[in-house]
């Protein structure tokens, strides 16, 4: 795949908003060599422990790495993994000013107990997914509709009571205001909730949930990406695990469909996958790609990520290193 070096340079710089539900992921990593005798469950002996962020604040990790500015919006609560998530944030050079402390709920965490070849034996999640409301849901609309100077914005939403009508309407506003991209990760099922979205991105999983048709092959996913961008108005770029994606472009006065293969070598673990996507794609609509180049950047990205452990930031470096200029 060719790509101009000239939009690469763009992406030093590039101001990109994260809106949605920021989250840690812990991970318990040692070997199960047997069985409980209390049930029928792995032991695990525990080597060691790696934190990392995760939902909105690796999107925003993926976007550091890309060299561009994460404006990272979300919430976290008054409890040691906050303040742990929020210390790495700053530690990945993430602008973190607009994370909202919501005393009533934890941070939301997953807890991952992994064995041999990345195998996970049993998961722990800490959250709350009620929709936020009061001081802090005022918090964040302040946050969001005072963003200046953004290329692009990205709605992370994981469901866990962030992304809320109110926070979606106003992300809407500024990418209105901005005359910017918006686009969304989603979880909710009914599309036209995203409405105002410049490109949503399900998995096809979610997409199959939002149409209410099974996609199997090409002309499947065409259907699906049809009706989605009836719904809500936004251009699709679909990813299908193995399959690759399927992206289609509304953004012009003809539609453009394609089908990208997957570029993965070797799968070793999906988590965060999703993420990289979209921050790859957010970037480089920000540097002047239009949407068919830059999910082919976000494609790359993604087989890049499945190949590494855990949530995994993709490089500028590692996409340059996949492309010819």
């Amino acid at each position: 795949m060719t790509f101009p070096s000239s939009t690469f340079a763009r992406f030093s710089g590039a101001r990109i908003a994260i809106i949605g539900d920021v989250m840690l992921d812990h991970f318990l990593i040692g070997r199960a060599d047997r069985i409980s005798p209390e049930a029928p469950v792995p032991v695990l002996r525990l080597e060691r422990e790696e934190f990392r962020l995760g939902g909105a604040a690796n999107v925003a990790a993926n976007i550091a790495a890309l060299t561009g500015v994460p404006l990272l919006t979300g919430l976290v609560g008054a409890d040691d993994t906050g303040r742990r998530l929020t210390a790495a944030v700053h530690a990945a050079g993430i602008d973190g000013q607009r994370l909202v402390e919501d005393r009533t709920r934890p941070t939301t965490e997953k807890m991952r107990s992994v064995a041999e070849r990345h195998q996970q034996v049993g998961r722990i999640d800490r959250e709350s997914t009620a929709p936020i409301a009061g001081p802090a849901l005022a918090a964040l609309i302040h946050h969001i509709s005072t963003l200046d100077q953004c290329g692009a914005i990205v709605v992370s939403d994981y469901a866990k009571g962030v992304v809320t009508r109110p926070v979606i309407d106003a992300a809407v506003a500024a990418s209105e205001r901005m005359r910017c991209a918006l686009l969304v990760d989603p979880k909710v099922s009914d599309a036209t909730y995203y409405h105002g979205a410049t490109v949503i991105t399900p998995n096809h999983r979610e997409a199959e949930v939002m149409t209410g048709l099974v996609i199997r092959d090409d002309t499947d996913a065409r259907a699906a990406a049809h009706r989605i961008h009836h719904l809500c108005g936004a251009s699709v770029l679909m990813t299908w695990g193995e399959r690759g994606m399927w992206v289609m472009d509304a953004s012009g006065n003809a539609e453009r469909e394609i089908a990208l293969p997957a570029t993965a070598r070797e799968v070793s673990d999906v988590t965060g996958a999703g993420d990289t996507v979209i921050a790859t794609l957010a970037i480089a609509l920000a540097a002047g790609a239009s949407l068919v180049e830059a999910a082919g950047l976000a494609n790359l990205a993604a087989g890049v990520a499945v190949g590494r452990f855990g949530p995994a930031a993709v490089s500028l470096a590692d996409l340059q290193s996949l492309t010819d200029h």
